[in-house]
């Protein structure tokens, strides 16, 4: 969940309302305190949305350099299945 100031809401709300169609969450604060969470309404945050709201959970802030750390993998263009590939490379991996 990413986290913007009252004042940088206020300088471009349809930004941070394509950020939140996107499927990110955003904490609005005021000095420093949360004073408001935007979700969004469908998708696959949909569904924590109301445990968030209540507070009962928080959600992991998550920005693009999360992506670098996902693992990245060379398929040949001749595979017959990439899906049997990244197994066959898990199974690999475990033994």
């Amino acid at each position: 969940m990413s986290t913007i100031s009252v004042r940088e809401f206020s300088y471009n709300p349809s930004a941070v309302f394509a950020r939140v169609e996107k499927g990110e969450a955003v904490q609005v604060t005021r000095h420093g305190n949360v004073i408001a969470i935007l979700l969004p309404g469908s998708g696959p945050m949909a569904r924590y949305s109301d445990l968030v709201a209540q507070g009962k959970i928080r959600l992991k802030a998550a920005t693009t350099s999360d992506l670098d750390r996902l693992p990245q993998y060379d398929i040949p263009a001749d595979a017959p299945d990439p899906v049997e590939l990244l197994l066959a490379e898990r199974e690999d991996e475990h033994r």
